[in-house]
């Protein structure tokens, strides 16, 4: 049995909650952005994936018009930092609602570098960074959907296995439902077939 749900029975605020507690792990995209003024900002969106191959783009929504929007809006550059399971709280930390213009990597106490192409800072604790200019973005009811052509990738070589990215040396953080986080776990490795059976 089954207990069935509308967007009536849910209105608003339930809905979204029930959403997100049941489209997961929801990778989080840890995106450090600077304003035209100079003014760097750092939000992790848990609303994240990749859209395209050839050219290579990611995309992040933007429930609502936040800072990361903004400096997007005004500069067309940004970077996603991956959010790595030592780093969880200062992930959170970098949720928190701040006054526009205070810098949310001094508020977390999270060292930054610069981009290699782009003028918006990477995360230095991080261990992969995408550098990113903007594409295009889509306006979805209360949302923004943020597309970002990849153009640089820096990796930190500890978590390199030769020139591969090994997921147990990320460590990846993803969002739950509700306060909850998830870490990677278990990893199964499974061929993808060849043909049809």
């Amino acid at each position: 049995m089954r207990t069935e749900f509308t967007t009536e029975d849910l209105p608003g605020r339930a809905f979204y909650t029930m959403l997100t507690a049941v489209v997961v792990p929801r990778p989080i995209a840890w995106v450090a952005t600077v304003s035209a003024s100079g003014s760097d900002n750092l939000a992790p969106h848990s609303f994240f994936t990749v859209s395209c191959a050839e050219p290579p783009i990611v995309q992040f929504t933007s429930v609502g018009r936040k800072d990361s929007l903004r400096n997007i809006e005004e500069t067309g550059e940004f970077t996603v930092n991956l959010a790595p399971e030592p780093l969880l709280e200062q992930v959170n930390a970098t949720s928190a609602p701040l006054e526009r213009g205070e810098s949310e990597f001094d508020a977390a106490g999270l060292a930054r570098e610069p981009g290699a192409v782009v003028k918006a800072p990477r995360v230095a604790a991080s261990p992969v960074a995408l550098e990113c200019r903007l594409h295009s973005t889509l306006l979805l009811g209360d949302s923004t959907v943020v597309f970002g052509r990849v153009v640089h990738v820096a990796v930190d070589e500890s978590a390199l296995d030769g020139a591969h990215p090994e997921v147990t040396r990320l460590r990846p953080l993803s969002r739950l439902g509700r306060d909850e986080w998830g870490t990677l776990g278990g990893v199964v490795a499974v061929d993808r077939p060849t043909r049809r059976p």
